[in-house]
C-alpha cells in the first residue's frame, strides 16, 4: 500500500579504525560524524541538513555532553530532537522501530542513528602514555530507553552480574534442557562460532578477518583460555574495537522529494520490542525468552513475511547461549546450517558497546539492496541478560498495508505477569543446582563457581562454590540437577554450596 509516511532506510555508512599510535586515533565523535557522512554520501543525495532527529547510540568510551548536539554541530545540522539512548544492545534496533513509527505518524521525516565506540583507542593511549583530547564530558542531554540496571543485589552478592558469567549459566541450562553432554554441547557450540567466524573473514568492517574454524574455537591453547565454563575466549564478545556506523531513515515522500533512487530504499517491514521479566533471578526457566519470541511474533506480524523467507539474519551474538535462545525463540535453526549474522558477530566482528546492531542493520541494507529480486532480512538486539530485546524485519518490497507499530504495552503487562517462583535470599538445607559455570581467574586460586539453584520448596536462590576439589569436576561432569548443602553467612549474606 503505497504511502507517503513509510519509514525506508535510505542511507548507511560503517567505520573500523585500527590505531597502532596515538596519531591514529579518532574519538568517536568524529567516528560517528565520518560515519554519518558516509551515509549522506551512499542516499546519493544531500540529506544531512534536512534531519530532524539525531539519536546517538549510548557511549562508554568517552562520556560526551550532549553527544547528540555536539555530533549535529560537527556535521552542520540542526535537529529539532536530540537524543542517546539508554544502554543495552537492543538500542539501535530499538531506535529504529521507534523513530519508524514517528515517520508512520507523520511526526519526522528525516533521523539520523548513530554510535561509535573507540576502547582499542582508550588501550592504545594508555600504553603510550598519551592524553587524549577528546570533546567536553558532561550531561549526555536526554536519554531515551529503559535505564534501569541489569541486576539485584542477590545476583551481585554473587558474582552473577558480568555478562561473562551470566551468559554461560544460560547455556548451562540450555545443555541440560537439551539433554546434551558437556563434550556434545562443546562441539555444538564450537561448530556455531565456527559458522559466524566465516561471515567476519567476507566483512571488511569485521575487527578479526581470519576464520577461526571449530578445532580452533573449542581448542585449549595458550591464546583461548577458559573465560567462564564452558566459553573459551574465543566464545566471548570482544569490546577491544574501534568501529562507528550511522543509518539514515526517511518517510517514502522526503526521499521522493530529495530524488534518492528507489534502489537504495529498504523498507522497514515490521518490528517488536519487550523484555523478559527483568532480574535473571525472576524468571520462569533460564533457558528460553518469551520476550523474544513475543516480540519475533509481532515482527512476523506486522511485515506479513514467515520466517523461511527470511534470507540475511543478523540475531545478538555476545555470547552463544545468546544467538542460541534468539534463534529458538524466532524460529530459526542454531545450528550453524544457516548463517545467522551478516557482520560475523561479536566474538568476530567485535562489540562495540551498544552500538553493534547499528552494524548488523548496515550490512542487512547493503545485502537487500544487492539482490535483483525480492529480499528480507531480520536482526535482533538484547540488552543486558536477555532482558530487553528488539526485532526488526527489513525488505526490498513495499508494506501491504499501512505502517503500524505494535503497542507492546499489553504484551508487557502479560509478560511482567508471568509466573515465576520466589528467590530465598538466605536459604539453608539441600539445593538443586539450575545453571552453573565456573569462572577462571588468571590463576586458579582466583576460580570460583556461581550456581542458580532451587531450594526443596521450589525457591530460587544463588550460590558460589570454592571448593578447589570441586570445581575441574564441574567441567567435566554435568552438574546441572547436582545436588548440595547450601549455606548462608549472615556477614557476607553470600550463599556457600558444598557437596558430600
Amino acid at each position: 500500500m503505497s504511502s507517503q509516511n513509510t519509514p525506508v532506510i535510505v542511507g548507511v555508512g560503517q567505520l573500523t579504525n585500527r590505531p597502532s599510535s596515538p596519531a591514529d586515533i579518532l574519538e568517536p565523535l568524529e567516528m560517528m560524524a565520518r560515519c554519518t557522512e558516509a551515509a549522506g554520501e551512499d542516499c546519493g543525495a544531500s540529506i544531512l541538513p534536512h534531519l530532524q532527529s539525531i539519536s546517538v547510540i549510548n557511549l562508554i568510551s568517552h562520556r560526551y555532553a550532549d553527544p547528540a548536539a555536539q555530533l549535529a554541530a560537527r556535521i552542520g545540522t540542526s535537529p529539532t530532537e536530540k537524543v542517546m539512548t539508554s544502554m543495552g544492545g537492543n538500542s539501535p534496533q530499538l531506535r529504529i522501530n521507534e523513530t519508524s513509527q514517528k515517520i508512520a505518524n507523520g511526526e519526522l521525516d528525516c533521523a539520523l542513528i548513530a554510535g561509535a565506540e573507540a576502547f582499542h583507542s582508550l588501550k592504545i593511549a594508555r600504553n603510550a602514555g598519551a592524553e587524549l583530547n577528546w570533546g567536553p564530558t558532561g550531561s549526555p542531554g536526554t536519554i531515551v530507553g529503559d535505564e534501569r540496571k541489569g541486576t539485584n543485589e542477590i545476583e551481585s552478592r554473587h558474582q552473577a552480574q558480568m555478562p561473562i558469567r551470566v551468559y554461560p549459566l544460560f547455556e548451562s541450562a540450555l545443555r541440560a534442557e537439551r539433554k546434551m553432554s558437556i563434550e556434545e554441547n562443546q562441539r555444538h557450540i564450537a561448530r556455531l562460532c565456527a559458522s559466524l567466524s566465516r561471515v567476519a573473514g567476507s566483512n571488511p568492517y569485521a575487527w578479526f578477518r581470519a576464520p577461526k574454524d571449530e578445532a580452533v574455537i573449542g581448542g585449549d591453547t595458550p591464546d583461548n583460555r577458559m573465560i567462564s565454563f564452558p566459553y573459551r575466549k574465543y566464545m566471548n564478545a570482544i569490546m577491544n574495537v574501534d568501529q562507528g556506523a550511522a543509518i539514515i531513515l526517511t518517510s517514502t515522500g522526503k526521499a521522493r522529494h530529495l530524488g534518492i533512487p528507489e534502489s537504495k530504499w529498504v523498507y522497514v517491514r515490521g518490528c517488536g520490542d519487550a523484555h523478559d521479566l527483568w532480574h535473571v533471578s525472576n524468571r520462569t526457566d533460564l533457558h528460553s525468552s518469551p520476550a523474544i519470541r513475543l516480540a519475533g511474533q509481532r515482527a512476523y506480524q506486522q511485515s506479513g513475511i514467515d520466517p523461511s523467507e527470511i534470507e540475511h539474519i543478523d540475531l545478538y551474538s555476545c555470547f552463544p547461549s545468546a544467538i542460541q535462545i534468539g534463534a529458538r525463540m524466532l524460529g530459526l535453526p542454531d545450528d550453524g546450517s544457516i548463517p545467522l549474522t551478516t557482520t560475523g558477530a561479536l566474538p568476530y566482528h567485535g562489540g562495540p558497546g551498544s552500538n553493534y546492531s547499528t552494524h548488523a542493520v548496515a550490512q542487512i541494507v547493503d545485502r537487500i539492496r544487492s539482490q535483483s529480486s525480492t529480499s528480507h532480512g531480520l536482526a535482533s538486539g538484547i540488552g543486558w541478560y536477555m532482558t530487553k530485546h528488539s526485532v526488526g524485519i527489513y525488505s526490498n518490497t513495499e508494506p501491504e498495508t499501512p505502517w503500524q507499530r505494535h503497542d507492546f504495552t499489553t504484551d508487557q503487562t502479560s509478560l511482567d505477569g508471568t509466573p515465576h517462583p520466589a528467590v530465598d535470599e538466605s536459604p539453608s538445607g539441600t539445593a538443586t543446582i539450575e545453571a552453573y559455570t565456573v569462572y577462571h581467574g588468571r590463576s586458579d586460586k582466583e576460580n570460583f563457581g556461581v550456581a542458580a539453584v532451587r531450594t526443596a520448596d521450589g525457591s530460587r536462590s544463588w550460590a558460589n562454590i570454592y571448593d578447589p576439589s570441586v570445581l575441574p569436576t564441574m567441567e567435566s561432569e554435568e552438574f546441572v540437577g547436582r545436588v548440595g548443602t547450601i549455606t548462608h553467612d549472615p556477614e557476607t549474606r553470600i550463599n556457600a554450596l558444598t557437596f558430600a
